[in-house]
């Protein structure tokens, strides 16, 4: 805490020390940094900056806190040669993310039906833990899914190459190997295709409150008034049997285990217990052999992930038809947060391939770069940004500034400020269902607990949050996103 330094307005460092092989940086307002110091965020992204092979900086974007290794709001890249791979800088719920879609209804025409909607919408997409999919699929047809992601979902005739072309890496991540992915992971992946999941994962059927950019907003086909929807969910229960299992791997591997002979629990492999100072940074080489199945196996929930965010919106598209038979719902974008990349960046005057763990994080790349696809060449990708539970989301694009600071990186959203047990012992499910409805956004739940882990009061200022993002340049606010209703798993 004492070597924590303000360098300017909304940007903090702690200075390369001691084992540090580089500097961080951390993107907070002074008020998100006090909420910053009282968990382990900073510690956390100190300790990132010791991994071998970290290049440039270690940082922590505007919504960070406490995760599991990484903070989550972390990002590191990693020299391909020298670097790492590291589950804990992806994190459990692999590939967990954010798909937007925006109506041709405007909030008038939807007033009267909005409950029913809403109702609608959860009676067609399963939620909740343990709940079962859409769809089921044999074993050989989850691999499909595993290696096309949400092109596996277009081939089956659910949306449209349109749809691929407005998702993140168009649906679907390259070097997938299904091969690589545990028979216990596909079979928790099995019946949850198209499901919602539990926890902060939601569906919320909002409103364009507010359009700070018209000529993007336009491009992104937004305009004040329109009803959108958000779909936030990820992998389910086969991404994060995937990090379990290379969490698992790791360890057996390269370290935390006691050397042979050894009567001493703590007396670990010397060589690893003096390159990770947390034993939730446990990591692989890069160009490993293991390091290499876990990428694979990464990219295989990721794509699942993305399938799973299409299926979701498939059926929204069917459940507004049912109430609204005129209704179409057109993809804005869909981002991932939990994911490692092979990226190309600029280090010291000079293009380098890395690899990006984005921890909590959306990529945010600007115009002009190759990833993105040709309809948003121009503007830059859209960034989706979900707020908590009753508070507004936000829509932004990527600059070419955050590709010089943050590797291409902003925030994924509100970021926690209280533990899920803590939001259960401080607030009632009923109390906030009754604050919503008294807003007038309705709300589908599971459970009055699961509505009490999400209280919007254990969350971070998302306009803060926004706000800061915007003034560094790490991502632009384009439009702001009122909800209206909430289904919660």
């Amino acid at each position: 805490m004492k070597t924590i330094k303000k360098i300017s307005e909304n940007i903090w460092e702690i200075p390369k020390q001691g084992k540090m092989n580089v500097p961080t940086k951390i993107y907070a307002s002074d008020s998100l940094m006090e909420l910053m110091k009282k968990d382990k965020t900073l510690e956390q992204v100190k300790n990132v900056a010791m991994l071998p092979g970290i290049v440039k900086v270690s940082l922590a974007m505007p919504d960070a806190h406490q995760g599991y290794g990484f903070s989550i709001g972390g990002v590191a890249a990693f020299d391909l040669d020298r670097g790492i791979v590291s589950p804990g800088g992806v994190g459990y719920d692999i590939n967990c993310g954010v798909r937007l879609l925006a109506t041709n209804l405007k909030k008038e025409e939807i007033l009267e039906k909005k409950k029913e909607l809403l109702h609608q919408i959860s009676r067609d997409i399963p939620k909740g833990v343990g709940r079962g999919g859409a769809i089921n699929l044999s074993k050989e047809e989850i691999k499909e899914v595993l290696e096309k992601g949400a092109k596996w979902a277009v081939e089956k005739g659910r949306g449209s190459g349109r749809d691929l072309e407005r998702t993140e890496d168009g649906g679907c991540i390259v070097g997938a190997k299904a091969e690589n992915v545990s028979e216990r992971a596909i079979k928790r992946g099995l019946p949850q295709l198209g499901s919602l999941g539990a926890g902060n994962h939601f569906l919320e059927i909002q409103e364009v409150e507010k359009i700070y950019d018209e000529k993007i907003a336009e491009k992104f086909g937004l305009k004040e008034g329109q009803v959108t929807v958000m779909i936030h969910c990820g992998s389910r229960g086969l991404g994060h049997q995937v990090a379990s299992d290379y969490i698992k791997l790791m360890e057996k591997k390269y370290g935390f285990k006691d050397l042979p002979g050894s009567n001493s629990p703590n007396s670990h492999l010397e060589r690893r217990k003096t390159a990770i100072p947390d034993r939730e940074l446990i990591n692989a080489p890069i160009k490993s052999e293991l390091g290499q199945k876990y990428l694979s196996a990464m990219a295989a929930a990721a794509n699942f992930g993305f399938a799973n965010r299409h299926l979701i919106m498939d059926s929204v598209r069917k459940s507004f038809k049912r109430v609204f038979p005129t209704a179409k719902l057109e993809m804005v974008y869909d981002v991932a947060h939990n994911v490692a990349k092979i990226e190309e960046h600029v280090v010291n005057g000079k293009e380098q391939k890395l690899c990006v763990h984005r921890k909590g994080a959306t990529r945010s790349f600007g115009p002009g770069r190759k990833e993105l696809s040709e309809y948003y060449q121009k503007t830059g990708q859209p960034i989706l940004l979900p707020g908590s539970m009753g508070t507004a989301s936000y829509v932004l694009v990527g600059t070419k500034k955050a590709e010089e600071i943050s590797f291409g990186s902003t925030a994924h959203g509100a970021g926690r400020v209280m533990s899920r047990s803590q939001a259960i012992r401080d607030f009632r499910g009923e109390d906030i269902k009754k604050e919503l409805e008294e807003k007038g956004i309705d709300i589908e739940s599971g459970s009055w607990k699961g509505l009490a882990e999400e209280g919007p009061q254990a969350y971070k200022d998302i306009d803060e949050v926004v706000k800061v993002s915007h003034e560094v340049g790490i991502g632009n606010m384009v439009a702001k996103l009122k909800p209206l209703g909430v289904m919660k798993g």
